[in-house]
């Protein structure tokens, strides 16, 4: 079994009368993907937030190996037009004195991203998906344990996404380290994960990836079309959510069980 990175046990941050996330168990291991999955508004961006400890949790408890090191990729990212900044000096700013990459690593993660033709191009003249795999690079800097992508492939098109996600594999066998992942892409990211979480408020299923295919039990969280468009993994959905995504009385997360 991997080393837990970072778990966390009954998790719930509820603003006003109303839980963003509730009653949330997890489990990062190093060396595995995990991907969060759910509808707009479900609260993923909410349990990263928690997990990275930038807000401030309602219920439960967060655990992490000692010294963790945390690389993370937001979406996007906004420059001014003006602002006169290569590659190479943005990836400069990002490093860590204390952890520093060894050449051979820096020289095969630039090789991987294949950045190397970029570093003296401006930030602002690159395309979506070069930018991204710059901001993944950017990440990787200070050699993290726990690698955490907001969706990863924003802006980028289908075949730059293929692209990313076989990078992202290929940067967790190079470092070893943990990734957690939130997407929509599922028609792709599907395969390029070990682990996926259907989080509503609560998480309503997880298990391991399966190959793509139509399945009715998520027709309440993403609606007929956008199931019937997803490669998703077999379970049994069993309760239903309010517009707010509470569970509906009688009914309980534990209802669903995996395929």
């Amino acid at each position: 079994m991997s080393e837990v990175l970072l778990s966390a046990t009954n998790l719930g941050v509820k603003r006003g009368n109303r839980w963003l996330i509730k009653g949330v168990d997890i489990s990062l291991e190093a060396g595995q993907i995990t991907t969060v999955i759910g509808p707009n508004g479900a609260g993923k961006s909410t349990l990263v937030r928690s997990l990275l400890k930038l807000i401030k949790t309602t219920s439960g408890d967060i655990t992490a190996i000692k010294g963790l090191r945390i690389g993370y990729m937001p979406q996007k990212l906004k420059l001014a037009d003006t602002l006169p900044l290569t590659v190479a000096r943005f990836l400069d700013l990002g490093r860590h004195k204390q952890h520093q990459l060894s050449p051979q690593l820096w020289h095969d993660l630039l090789h991987e991203c294949r950045a190397e033709k970029l570093l003296d191009r401006p930030m602002q003249e690159l395309s979506g998906g070069e930018t991204q795999r710059i901001l993944l690079l950017r990440a990787l800097l200070r050699k993290p344990h726990l690698l955490v992508l907001d969706e990863p492939v924003q802006g980028v098109d289908v075949t730059g996404q293929v692209s990313l996600y076989n990078l992202i594999g290929e940067v967790r066998n190079i470092l070893g380290c943990g990734i957690l992942m939130v997407s929509h892409d599922l028609h792709l990211v599907m395969a390029a994960t070990d682990q996926v979480i259907c989080l509503n408020q609560h998480i309503c299923c997880s298990g391991h990836p399966e190959q793509v295919s139509q399945d009715p039990a998520f027709t309440d969280l993403f609606g007929p079309q956008g199931a019937g468009n997803l490669a998703l993994y077999n379970h049994q959905h069993n309760h239903h959510h309010t517009s707010h995504g509470e569970i509906i009385a009688g009914q309980h997360h534990e209802d669903c069980d995996h395929g």
